[in-house]
């Protein structure tokens, strides 16, 4: 059984982690929701009330990540572009901070037709939350270069993020951070470029020292890119 301590997260990312050494030890469909409960020391009804199955349950920490990612692209961003990209480092952090959770269910998933079939309709629930919120962020946008940008960030997320959970030691926050720094690039949406372009106007007194200007400037920048 899994040290409790060693389980981050809430009481539902506990249930989860019993579950998926649950489904690893005897198989996906021979583990009953009693097994799953007792392990957890949870009763069968509070199992249901919050689960709906045990397709759920090995999926709930997703849930909640999801609801995680709406939130934070709920708020005010000046570059809703770089929000997506935000949001996808949120997602990896998370899984990357409980890898060996991540490890344990990817090995049972693949086993499982079924698991993989929900883990492909939970992919697709990022993308459409990233498209979604950029369709209403950038009305102005083409629809369809919205769609691809959203898509190819959550290739480039879900590529490395499988190959961290792998244990490839390549795939880190920073490589996702520069892989999709390149995609911007790529779709036109860098910082200081395009339709978030930005510029810095100042006023300074004649005689000013450059390095009084530059640094100056150089914290105006900041400041507008938090």
């Amino acid at each position: 059984m899994t040290e409790r301590g060693d389980v981050p997260g809430s009481f539902r990312v506990r249930v989860v982690a019993e579950a998926i050494d649950r489904f690893a030890e005897g198989g996906y469909e021979a583990t009953t929701v009693d097994e799953i409960a007792a392990a957890a020391g949870i009763s069968r009804r509070t199992f249901f009330r919050q689960f709906r199955s045990k397709e759920d349950v090995i999926f709930a920490d997703h849930e909640q990540l999801l609801d995680e990612v709406k939130q934070y692209l709920a708020t005010d961003h000046r570059d809703p572009w770089a929000a997506i990209c935000d949001a996808a480092r949120l997602v990896f952090a998370h899984f990357q901070e409980s890898r060996d959770l991540s490890l344990r269910r990817y090995r049972v998933v693949q086993l499982v037709p079924a698991l993989r079939d929900r883990e492909l309709v939970t992919v697709h629930s990022y993308e459409r939350i990233f498209i979604d919120y950029l369709r209403e962020a950038r009305p102005a946008e083409s629809v369809l270069k919205i769609v691809g940008y959203a898509a190819a960030v959550t290739a480039c997320h879900n590529y490395l993020l499988r190959a961290m959970i792998r244990g490839d030691a390549d795939a880190t926050v920073e490589s996702l951070d520069a892989a999709l720094a390149d995609l911007r690039k790529t779709y036109g949406f860098a910082s200081g470029s395009g339709t978030d372009q930005e510029v810095v106007v100042a006023k300074f007194p004649a005689g000013t020292p450059a390095d009084v200007i530059a640094e100056a400037v150089r914290r105006q920048i900041e400041t507008n890119g938090r």
